[in-house]
């Protein structure tokens, strides 16, 4: 049997293909830009049909109709290993679990910890050798989708074809449903504006990236903002290694910054595991021999990212406390997001020769309320620990930069509270004093 006679018996609309879910199964929905969206719906169809059937996202942009359908969560359990800013609306309404984890670990946790019955994925169309592409998100779609009993493909004519050295398609023999169907464009994610206080922290770690330097950048405005004003610099021969690629790569490419020609692993490559951004930045990956995608498990692998020498990776994070741990994920605990690859890039720039690993964040913000609220704290009280003060590097706000590491307690506190907000200093410095990490001789 030839691949497009294979294709033509795989074939099924969204309601058949979904007949495969039973009553307690795990079900698991790639996301971001590869979110299957026409089976999702076909899958909520089936509400009263089916009893705790366990659903896994990650990123997804929504809607969720699985999980918007059954408020009751007897039918669907919706539950995401990051959440985006629709799955944290979906959290507050008690419609979303979330599943810890570090990105790098997230094939492991399947290899090894995971059922996964039914597995379903939007892809590119199928070539003429039999493979699809699992483009956008490539970054873990091996991982789950060779641990599941029954694997679903929907196609989406939309997504670009992305190049890598392994794991990026499948092939229509390892595939059970393919599944059909008209798809809107795909989803732009925007660029927010920055905060004058993003612009300012930007402009404080510019300085500190060599020629040459290799990149992370998370997600968010000041990623942005920072790859804007490294396009407008004079530094040159910038590289690409990182999670996500967005927006911000391209625009270095565009301004002839990005060529990865002084990248110490894979030179005239910029790897990636994710894509998401504007429909420019699509065209731009689309079989584009200078982008390579790969799984996570090897590009946020800490041993994979020390081998590039200036390894910068720039993140944000939502507090700190005066310790030097990190939170990136809650506000309290309320789930916001999640560690994703933060902790990999963390560890791994401090492998890298010449490496930096920077964690950003405003030293305050206002409340709905109109009260104003320091990002820096005297010690966590429920907030959940991103990174640990044993792995502390760069901490940056719009009042400078401390690079942490290998500091005490008391040198720590002290740089902490050069970082604050001046409203806050005063306050900081007698919790610190309570604490017993400021020593009596430092200055105010």
């Amino acid at each position: 049997m030839g691949v497009w006679e294979e294709y033509r018996a795989k074939l099924r609309t969204p309601e058949q293909a979904v007949q495969a879910v039973k009553s307690g199964d795990w079900v698991d929905y790639s996301g971001s830009l590869c979110f299957p969206t026409l089976l999702d719906a076909a899958l909520a169809g089936r509400r009263d049909e089916l009893q705790d059937v366990k659903i896994r996202g990650n990123l997804c942009f929504g809607p969720i109709r699985a999980a918007e359908c059954d408020p009751s969560r007897e039918h669907f359990h919706y539950n995401t290993w990051h959440c985006s800013a629709y799955e944290r609306k979906l959290v507050d309404r008690g419609l979303c679990s979330f599943i810890p984890m570090v990105f790098r670990n997230l094939s492991y946790y399947y290899r090894h910890c995971i059922t996964v019955n039914v597995a379903m994925m939007c892809v590119t169309p199928m070539d003429r050798h039999g493979y699809f592409n699992f483009s956008c998100g490539t970054g873990i779609a091996k991982g789950i989708l060779s641990q599941a009993d029954i694997v679903i493909l929907e196609v989406n004519e939309h997504l670009p074809w992305v190049y890598g050295g392994f794991d990026e398609c499948i092939h229509i023999s390892d595939v059970n449903y393919v599944v059909e169907g008209a798809h809107e464009p795909l989803l732009e994610s925007p660029i927010t504006k920055a905060t004058p206080e993003e612009e300012e922290i930007a402009r404080q770690i510019l300085p500190l990236i060599p020629d040459g330097a290799t990149l992370q950048l998370g997600i968010g405005a000041l990623p942005n903002v920072v790859g804007a004003m490294l396009a407008d610099s004079d530094l040159k021969d910038l590289g690409m290694h990182t999670e996500l690629c967005g927006d911000a790569y391209y625009r270095l490419y565009q301004a002839g910054k990005l060529t990865n020609r002084r990248k110490t692993l894979h030179p005239g490559k910029g790897v990636t595991g994710l894509i998401c951004g504007s429909a420019e930045l699509y065209d731009w990956v689309d079989r584009n021999p200078g982008v390579a995608i790969a799984p996570l498990d090897y590009v946020n692998s800490p041993e994979v990212i020390g081998k590039l020498d200036n390894m910068i990776s720039i993140n944000s994070c939502i507090s700190a406390d005066l310790y030097g741990q990190v939170c990136a994920e809650t506000a309290g605990t309320r789930q916001i997001s999640g560690t994703g690859g933060q902790l990999d890039y963390l560890t791994g720039a401090l492998m890298s020769r010449g490496g930096k690993a920077f964690i950003c964040m405003s030293s305050s913000f206002t409340d709905h309320q109109g009260q104003r609220h320091s990002r820096i704290l005297p010690r966590f009280n429920g907030d959940i620990v991103t990174d640990p003060r044993s792995q502390a590097f760069y901490l940056v706000t719009e009042y400078g930069v401390a690079n942490l590491a290998g500091k005490s307690t008391w040198e720590r506190a002290e740089a902490l509270v050069s970082l604050a907000h001046p409203d806050f200093r005063e306050e900081l410095i007698r919790a610190a004093e309570e604490q017993k990490i400021w020593r009596r001789s430092q200055k105010r």
